[in-house]
């Protein structure tokens, strides 16, 4: 099997709708923990610049979300302590750090989901499900970049010219404001100049074809069937109930029913698949290279 971002990406988009919307609908510790930790360890898999801020931005935000509930909310039985005749309790604690993990989890995903899927994955997604959705899209996504690099260019001619000057706040939001306006000349004459030339292409005149270098292989299959299954074996377990979890007023006891360990089992399969298939291609490659 490939690489987790060597797949098909309708077949990533379904893992991530499942491993999301999972951890997301199902507020059970243990869930959350595999989802967590699973996002986390695929963000550090495939992030190649290790970038350290992220992690502390996430991890403060965590904190926040977390004291943020038992200092507005006090239900629960167990009071930890008392602070200005406000009781904090532990069940809004746990419940506070479990929701903190949960959407902190859901970020990371977010996070490796914008690293994977490119523009041309997009494209392909939106182009099965809408035409004209997918031209927006790319146009959107191609449209941000240029306009970015058109306003440094503009940024630099006006400093080369001495226009643009920074010495105060008054320059520089006098020069922000002739490069917005410059830009937004651009903007216009850009977009009609790109209708043109798609008009003159014969762009509406009859149905297109499209071309796409993703094709569905085995492998894709197979990650499917890998990813559905332990899906499945979650949602049952949430139906029967094995997978409900009581923060107020009292904590309830963590299930530990056959159901429950398969949904358990289950979902730290789904969490940490990706991860396993992004190891072996590394392992594998490295057994090549020292093959030579």
């Amino acid at each position: 099997m490939r690489g987790f971002r060597e797949l098909n990406p309708a077949v990533i988009a379904v893992y991530y709708l499942c491993v999301i919307g999972t951890a997301m609908f199902i507020m059970h510790p243990v869930i959350i923990t595999l989802s967590l930790v699973g996002a986390v360890t695929l963000y550090i898999t495939i992030d190649k610049k290790r970038k350290a801020g992220l992690h502390i931005s996430f991890f403060l935000l965590f904190l926040i979300l977390a004291v943020i509930n038992p200092i507005w909310y006090h239900n629960g039985v167990t009071v930890l302590f008392v602070v200005n005749d406000s009781p904090i309790t532990l069940e809004a604690l746990l419940y506070g750090v479990f929701a903190a993990a949960m959407i902190i989890s859901v970020l990371y995903r977010f996070r490796t989901f914008s690293m994977i899927m490119t523009a041309d994955k997009l494209m392909y997604i939106f182009g099965k499900l809408s035409p004209k959705i997918s031209l927006i899209l790319s146009m959107a996504l191609r449209y941000i970049p240029l306009m970015r690099k058109q306003t440094e260019k503009v940024r630099s001619t006006q400093k080369a010219l001495g226009i643009y000057r920074g010495d105060n706040i008054a320059d520089t939001l006098k020069g922000e404001i002739r490069i917005f306006s410059i830009m937004a000349t651009w903007s216009l004459e850009n977009g009609i100049i790109t209708a043109d030339s798609m008009e003159a292409r014969g762009y509406g005149a009859q149905r297109r074809t499209s071309f796409s270098l993703f094709r569905l292989k085995v492998s894709d299959a197979v990650f499917l069937v890998l990813c559905l299954i332990p899906t499945a074996i979650v949602i049952t377990a949430a139906v029967m109930g094995e997978t409900d979890m009581t923060y107020y007023p009292a904590l309830s006891a963590v299930t530990a029913s056959p159901p429950a360990l398969a949904s358990y089992i289950s979902y730290g399969i789904l969490s940490f698949l990706p991860s396993i298939l992004e190891w072996k291609e590394v392992l594998r490659w490295k057994y090549l290279i020292s093959k030579i």
